[in-house]
């Protein structure tokens, strides 16, 4: 259910590869020329490979997108290793700092992309921000419906990361997750408990 944390583990390294050229030759054309004025044809000339191959992994431009937001936001949680840490406070708040900033960063590029684009990093990013949750709350063996605690903090999350990206005036993002820790923790109950006992990664 949560293969999103481990979607290229197990594919052969040279689709790995293929998608790795099909990805930076489209965030290249994105900075460049902007997400509607591109088009398959462009992304595959710049990739050096034909459009059989293009449509042997996407189905379009769009699906493109979508898997280039999950691979950068897998990636900026790979970064800070929370794929594979423990539930603690401390850890939480990393993953609220990281969600911030991801979303600050798609926002930055959302004036060469359109209005799919938000909707997409929403879907991604409430995804993944839940398979962390879901195995950091099994991981303790604590709470007796891990999966819906899950899904309620993935949205307070990404809905509070989305609210500060747009504040202009608002705190820094390391203030922003202090602040909003203990609403998360109380969204997560029996976690807030058990992490506390355990704050190593």
């Amino acid at each position: 259910m949560y293969e999103s944390l481990l979607v290229d583990e197990k594919i052969d390294p040279r689709i790995l590869r293929t998608r790795a050229l099909l990805g930076q030759a489209f965030t290249d054309l994105v900075a460049e020329k902007g997400f509607q004025a591109i088009s398959v044809q462009d992304i595959t000339q710049k990739a050096g490979v034909n459009r059989t191959t293009f449509y042997l992994h996407f189905t379009d431009k769009y699906a493109l997108l979508d898997y280039s937001i999950q691979q950068g936001f897998q990636s900026a949680l790979e970064k800070r290793m929370l794929n594979v840490c423990k539930f603690s406070p401390e850890n939480l708040h990393t993953l609220i700092v990281t969600v911030a900033e991801f979303i600050a960063s798609a926002n930055a590029r959302c004036a060469y992309l359109d209005a799919q684009f938000e909707a997409l990093v929403e879907t991604q990013a409430k995804k993944q921000i839940q398979a962390v949750l879901v195995i950091w709350l099994d991981g303790i063996g604590a709470h007796p419906d891990a999966n819906t605690a899950a899904i309620a903090a993935s949205w307070a999350i990404y809905g509070l990361a989305q609210g500060w990206s747009h504040d202009k005036k608002g705190t820094d993002v390391e203030q922003f997750a202090a602040k909003n820790l203990p609403l998360i923790l109380s969204i997560l109950g029996q976690a807030e408990a058990a992490g506390a006992e355990s704050l190593h990664v």
